[in-house]
């Protein structure tokens, strides 16, 4: 039996609801192999992020290189980058070990407001980030600061989803969780505009349901999906890990990917 394989590139939430954490769980739920590079321990409960340390550009680039050489990467996803360093380490490393499925969920800010990339790293995640993904999976807020944009339509996400692939991802989602209706995403691939809809769950337990989504989506292609499959694929997922979310602890509990796990 082939393994495939999966590197998540991000953030480690003490927490457990979001970042590595979150994408481990995805990636073994959807029968993918999960590996990391952590670029940041966060010290992070469901109520918020109350310290961080970031590691060096150096050590996020050894930990691609180390399980890149040995294990071997399908397809790798990113979520909390912190810094320009480590952006700009992330992708010397993607182009150096050609990863091409590549996602890239430009994580910027915690559910609980916190800020996880620095406002200066912001030119190097749409300079030198962005033009290597495969996808690129921003919220509304994250669609607006890379396209300085006001998106309160779905029309408006169809404008931002040209805009950032204009910057060069091959597929862009333009994800709208925080419009009224239903759950509408826009899939854009410089051709054509797909809108991906799912009923709104009215759920407070949404936690990491980003990280969840991109290491679906990563894990799709990692077992040769096609792109499109593995974002419907990746919706249907993250929905269901909505609906299944967590009451634990004092503030946003998270989404549960091991949905289809007794917990």
């Amino acid at each position: 039996m082939t393994i495939r394989r999966a590197l998540t590139i991000a953030g480690s939430d003490s927490g457990g609801g979001a970042g590595i954490q979150a994408d481990l769980k995805t990636f073994s739920a959807l029968g993918v192999f999960g590996m990391t590079a952590i670029t940041a321990l966060t010290a992070q409960n469901t109520a918020g992020v109350f310290g961080v340390v970031e590691m060096t550009p150096e050590f996020v680039a050894q930990q691609i290189d180390v399980v890149t050489a040995d294990i071997g990467v399908d397809a790798a996803k990113t979520g909390m980058l912190s810094n320009a360093g480590i952006i700009g380490a992330v992708a010397d490393r993607v182009r150096h070990h050609r990863i091409a499925n590549l996602v890239v969920d430009p994580v910027m800010i915690a559910k609980s407001g916190a800020p996880l990339l620095r406002p200066e790293a912001m030119d190097a995640l749409r300079t030198v980030l962005l033009p290597l993904a495969a996808v690129v999976t921003p919220n509304l807020h994250e669609a607006r600061a890379i396209t300085g944009r006001e998106i309160t339509t779905v029309r408006e996400m169809e404008e931002a989803a040209r805009a950032i692939r204009a910057l060069g991802p091959r597929y862009v989602v333009v994800k709208g969780g925080h419009l009224e209706g239903d759950a509408v995403d826009v899939l854009y691939d410089g051709t054509s505009v797909v809108l991906l809809r799912a009923p709104r769950i009215p759920a407070s337990h949404t936690h990491g349901t980003g990280c969840i989504f991109a290491a679906a989506i990563a894990a799709g292609l990692a077992q040769e999906r096609l792109v499109e499959d593995a974002v419907r694929r990746a919706k249907a997922f993250v929905t269901e890990a909505i609906r299944a979310g967590l009451a634990i602890g004092r503030g946003h509990g998270p989404a549960n990917p091991m949905h289809g796990t007794p917990v």
